[in-house]
């Protein structure tokens, strides 16, 4: 899983950019589902104190990935303007969305999930991580989390992720690139 270093390696890359969000940095950890974007996210948390943000809270369910980069963008426009911002959850649970949640403008963003770093907005990304594992690393790592009756929705969202991101060549715009298979 993510090393400590690459927390640490993120944040320099990022402190030595100028800033692009507003006056503040965005770091956005992209890749694969079940790859440890979200460990790296928390390491990157607990290293500044900077507000986390994950994209799943922000899918219209396993489904949603096609419209993820339009939300995340809305999401940042106003923090590059010095506004406020709210995001909405989604509540996977009852499959609805559910509460909004204020978001001001901070010296520093992470987000991090698949999908979360789109083209349409790079120019708002400070630094963009990437993270992979093999597939079927992944798999195991989804489905021990989700359960095995969720193995038909993994298949489908491993399918989909793969193909958002060679149409947005995510990882050949990243800054970083890190893996977890080994």
């Amino acid at each position: 899983m993510p090393s400590e270093d690459w927390a640490t390696q993120a944040l320099d890359h990022a402190l030595a950019a100028p800033p692009t969000l507003g006056s503040g940095r965005l770091i956005c950890i992209d890749g694969l589902a079940g790859a440890g974007k979200t460990t790296l996210a928390a390491s990157l948390g607990d290293l500044t104190g900077a507000p986390v943000l994950h994209a799943d809270e922000l899918l219209a369910g396993w489904g949603g990935l096609p419209c993820l980069g339009a939300t995340i963008e809305a999401v940042l426009r106003p923090l590059a303007s010095g506004r406020a911002s709210s995001w909405r959850r989604w509540d996977w649970l009852s499959s609805q969305w559910a509460e909004t949640h204020p978001l001001e403008p901070t010296p520093l963003l992470v987000i991090d999930g698949v999908g979360c770093a789109a083209s349409t907005y790079d120019d708002l990304i400070t630094t963009l991580v990437w993270i992979e594992a093999d597939r079927d690393v992944r798999l195991a790592r989804g489905l021990e989390r989700d359960g095995d009756d969720m193995h038909a929705h993994w298949e489908q969202w491993l399918d989909e992720e793969a193909a958002l991101h060679v149409r947005d060549r995510t990882r050949e715009r990243a800054d970083l690139v890190y893996s977890t298979s080994a």
